[in-house]
């Protein structure tokens, strides 16, 4: 679908709010979100709960244990604000999600992270691999920060660091952001990434010169002396997500707070696993929450 169709199809929030309801139950069988029960669920005339349980007795409606539960934004507006973050490849700006949506900028970004937190995949199985691994840095040139802001030096400082790894055989990617880009770091990412005996290609980095000792099988290319691929070594798939990742940055959110970044990696890795279709991304919003006290705390 296209923001005209949106637009036409679900012209106010009942008939948004049937789309979403759809989307949770496609089989039309209404269940509770506490007990997933469904013999003894009725409706109700409760003007914010549409369903009773009797099962666990307690009244539900169709946002109860997703993101949505207790936003005082209509349905239609949540699905338009869905479709935007998953039609747009560099992510969409609280700025302009609220003008979009006639929102202020404070609920447009909450309602962006709450979008993000959505699309946290949780328990993967580890990559087998072979698998590209390499870090890279998220920030502001230091050349445009503001003369007392300026932390020196040159390349990473002042910025982020983020690690990830793409596995070649099944296209899946893991971006995360590290503390510092350091041997313990990257093999801590390692170890909870990949299966022990997998191949792992990286850069010349010091950081990973010891991932046989892990128990890796370990290739790296010589990007210092201009080596971009040799054979099957190679970093080249890990790489578009960073050229991702910096394009949502410079192009789109122009600063990443260091606090909310995994927020973004965690839409950059969506992106990449996921076509990030308009249903997919509806249905990942069930069993997720952010309050806006956890958001800021």
């Amino acid at each position: 679908m296209n923001i005209l169709e949106v637009s036409s199809r679900y012209p106010d929030d009942e008939s948004a709010e049937k789309w979403w309801i759809l989307q949770r139950w496609p089989d039309g069988v209404i269940r509770c979100p506490d007990c997933q029960g469904h013999e003894r669920v009725t409706e109700t005339k409760h003007p914010q709960m549409d369903w009773w349980c009797g099962e666990c007795r307690s009244y539900f409606s169709w946002r109860k244990g997703t993101v949505m539960e207790s936003s005082k934004l209509g349905a239609r507006t949540w699905l338009v604000a869905v479709y935007l973050l998953s039609a747009s490849p560099k992510g969409v700006s609280s700025v302009s999600l609220a003008g979009h949506l006639g929102i202020t900028q404070k609920s447009a970004w909450h309602l962006g992270h709450r979008i993000r937190q959505a699309w946290v995949e949780g328990d993967d199985p580890l990559l087998a691999g072979p698998i590209e691994v390499d870090e890279t840095y998220v920030g502001g040139k230091e050349r445009n920060r503001h003369s007392d802001k300026r932390k020196g030096g040159r390349g990473p400082s002042g910025k982020s660091p983020v690690i990830g790894a793409a596995d070649r055989d099944t296209g899946r990617f893991s971006v995360t952001p590290i503390d510092r880009a350091t041997r313990s770091a990257a093999f801590g990412f390692i170890t909870r990434t990949a299966k022990r005996g997998a191949t792992v290609y990286t850069d010349e980095a010091l950081i990973y010169e010891t991932l046989p000792a892990l128990g890796y099988e370990h290739d790296a290319i010589a990007h210092s002396r201009g080596e971009y691929r040799s054979g099957a070594v190679c970093t080249n798939r890990i790489e578009s997500a960073w050229a991702l990742l910096k394009r949502s940055y410079i192009g789109t959110y122009h600063w990443m707070n260091p606090k909310h970044l995994h927020r973004y990696c965690d839409e950059v890795e969506a992106r990449l696993n996921h076509n990030t279709s308009l249903g997919w991304m509806a249905r990942a919003l069930v069993g997720k929450r952010l309050t806006y006290a956890a958001l800021t705390a």
